[in-house]
Parts: C-alpha cells; sequence; structure tokens
C-alpha cells in the first residue's frame, strides 16, 4: 500500500535522510556545517552549477578545485585574462558557459552587493538562466526556490508517476516540485532531491528498497518506476566533416588560431581548418604553402547536435613561414585545448 504524504511530510523525511547521507561536494556546506551557522558562499555554488551544466560531477570535481584555487573569489576571476579563463575550461565543453562565466563574474562584481539574494535578481545577470537563479537562490540565500534538475525531474516523476514524456512533461514535473519544496531549508531540500537522484532514484535499476521515500512512490507502486521518466525519441544526430591543418615548425612551435568568440568552441584555441559541413569532401584552405601530409585516420567526435569527422593535414616548416591565418605558439600545452583539438594533437604526433 502507498504511504498517503503530503509534500512536507515527504520534504520533511527526505531532510532527514540528507542529513544522514549528504555527498561531500567541495562547493557544498555540509548539513552538519549549517546547522551551526555556516553558510554556503555564493560564487561556489554559482560556479559549480554552471560547470555541472551537461557535464558529470566526477568530470567537474577537478576544474572547480582548480578554479577556486587560482581564483577564489569572484572578483578575482573578474579580473583574470579571457584566455586564461579559457584555457582552464578546456575539456569541460559547451564554451559559451565559460565566456558567459567571465561577463557574469563581471557584472556582479560592479554591483555594490555582489550576487543579488533572489531569483530575479540573479536572472538579470548573465548567463544566469532559471534552473541556475533558482539553484544559487536556494542554496547560497536560503530562498525556497523550486530547483529542477535531471535528477530531480526523475525523482518527482515517479513519485507522483507522470508517464508524458519529456520535454512535454517538464511544465507538470515543475509545479509538482514545487509541493515539495518547504521554506524552510530550501537549500538543502533541493541538494537532497539531487542526491536522492543521482545515488538512488538512478536512471536505471533504482535502488527503491533503500529509499527514503519508499512507500510515497506511485510509480514504485504501479512497478514502473524504472520505465520514468518517458522520453520521446531522438532523432539520429547528424554528421559533419572537415579538414585540419597542424603545422609545426622547426623550433617546436605549433600553428594555433583562436576562435571567434561567437559559435561552437568561441573563443578556444585550436586548428587552422575548413568549415565544418555536411559535405564528406569540405574543401580545402590550408593556412599556409607546405608539403602537407594526408594521415589516413580520421579524428572523430561527437557534440550534443552532431558528429564530427575531421581529416587532417600535417606538415613541418621553416622559421620562415607566414600564415595567411593563426599564430605559432611554442611550448603549447595540450591539456589548453578543447578535447577535439587535444585529439587531433595527439593522433598527428605520430607523423612529425
Amino acid at each position: 500500500m502507498r504511504d498517503n504524504l503530503t509534500g512536507p511530510d515527504m520534504s520533511a523525511r527526505l531532510l532527514a535522510w540528507y542529513d544522514r547521507s549528504a555527498r561531500a561536494m567541495p562547493w557544498r556546506i555540509g548539513p552538519q556545517d549549517r546547522a551551526a551557522g555556516e553558510r554556503a558562499d555564493p560564487y561556489r555554488v554559482w560556479l559549480s552549477e554552471v560547470m555541472l551544466q551537461q557535464t558529470t560531477v566526477a568530470a567537474v570535481r577537478a576544474y572547480f578545485e582548480r578554479f577556486t584555487a587560482r581564483w577564489p573569489t569572484v572578483a578575482d576571476l573578474a579580473a583574470a585574462p579571457d584566455a586564461d579563463v579559457m584555457a582552464e575550461w578546456a575539456g569541460l565543453g559547451y564554451y559559451a558557459r565559460a565566456r558567459n562565466l567571465l561577463k557574469c563574474a563581471r557584472a556582479v562584481t560592479a554591483l555594490p552587493g555582489g550576487f543579488p539574494d533572489t531569483e530575479d535578481g540573479l536572472r538579470a545577470l548573465p548567463g544566469i538562466g532559471p534552473y541556475t537563479a533558482a539553484a544559487v537562490a536556494a542554496i547560497a540565500f536560503d530562498r525556497p526556490a523550486v530547483v529542477v534538475d535531471g535528477n530531480v525531474e526523475r525523482v518527482v516523476s515517479r513519485l507522483f508517476a507522470v508517464e508524458t514524456p519529456l520535454p512535454k512533461a517538464k511544465p507538470a514535473l515543475t509545479a509538482l516540485a514545487a509541493t515539495l519544496t518547504p521554506q524552510a531549508r530550501p537549500g538543502d531540500h533541493a541538494q537532497a532531491m539531487m542526491d536522492l537522484g543521482a545515488t538512488i532514484c538512478t536512471p536505471r535499476k533504482p535502488a527503491c528498497g533503500i529509499c527514503p521515500l519508499m512507500g510515497a512512490c506511485a510509480a514504485q507502486a504501479k512497478g514502473i518506476a524504472a520505465d520514468l521518466p518517458r522520453k520521446l525519441a531522438k532523432t539520429e544526430k547528424p554528421t559533419r566533416h572537415g579538414i585540419a591543418y597542424l603545422a609545426r615548425r622547426s623550433d617546436g612551435a605549433w600553428l594555433l588560431e583562436r576562435r571567434p568568440d561567437r559559435g561552437l568552441l568561441g573563443g578556444m584555441l585550436g586548428w587552422p581548418g575548413s568549415d565544418w559541413t555536411a559535405t564528406p569532401t569540405p574543401t580545402e584552405a590550408p593556412p599556409l604553402s607546405a608539403d602537407w601530409q594526408r594521415p589516413n585516420t580520421p579524428v572523430r567526435h561527437t557534440f550534443t547536435h552532431f558528429h564530427l569527422i575531421l581529416t587532417l593535414r600535417v606538415a613541418t616548416v621553416g622559421m620562415e613561414a607566414q600564415p595567411a591565418t593563426g599564430t605559432f605558439v611554442a611550448d603549447l600545452d595540450p591539456g589548453d585545448l578543447p578535447t577535439v583539438m587535444r585529439k587531433c594533437h595527439d593522433s598527428a604526433l605520430a607523423h612529425f
């Protein structure tokens, strides 16, 4: 029989579980610390939430620790050179986030009180959307904001047995999540919902037997918990093709260019190359005259909306080389490159 719990009942049960089982995160204040009067730093909450968009906790942890060691405050980040921040971000993907990170940090630093403490105030900042505004308002400022990420969508869809597929179900799931959000400890509640989805109410094989809300879950009672949330069938990703030119000067310097600020990989270092198009034979556009070799193995990479196949061209050039685009960079750290560009580098090394 399903327990007939109200929203406040479920939140209270969830918070009791969170007090015992909260995951330790470098950006979090633990329940015991919060009870002792410590408060979350809005800078660290905001930074973590931006990094966690479309990225896993495991991938973000090391980046977050490096960022906060190098730029401990939002003012430190605001004063950082763009190129340094983009280099630290390399590998996290979704590079528009890094550009907006700097814009937001500089906007916050210009405000007399720093980060606004309301959802509306936070949403007025560059790059902060409804989810991030709600998360920062709840976790850093104890505002009873409704925080709904993918984990929360999954938990709520199962608790209430919402069978409407995503993304159509999003408004209904947000409304139901609002019925659970308490006035007291809303930040802990939001993080408890996230932890529940990440550790127990997982996408596959949810551990219903140890769930703190066991007995209150409509989907578990119906035997359909593992089937929710339902999702509309995804359309097949298209494939794009391009050419990347990797030129290495006789002194070891590499020819690189910084991509335009707008667009995919905006503001990041990369190899000169052709446009990325649907045609399997992109137009050759070498950045300088050289004896370009053609490795047989292309580089493959998948972005959110398409697959990319890059054909490589590699050449060693003399000190007199004058490229039409890009600049030779000595002492290149491949870790400063976005993942797809690093793949090109690693593949090309065998040909020099």
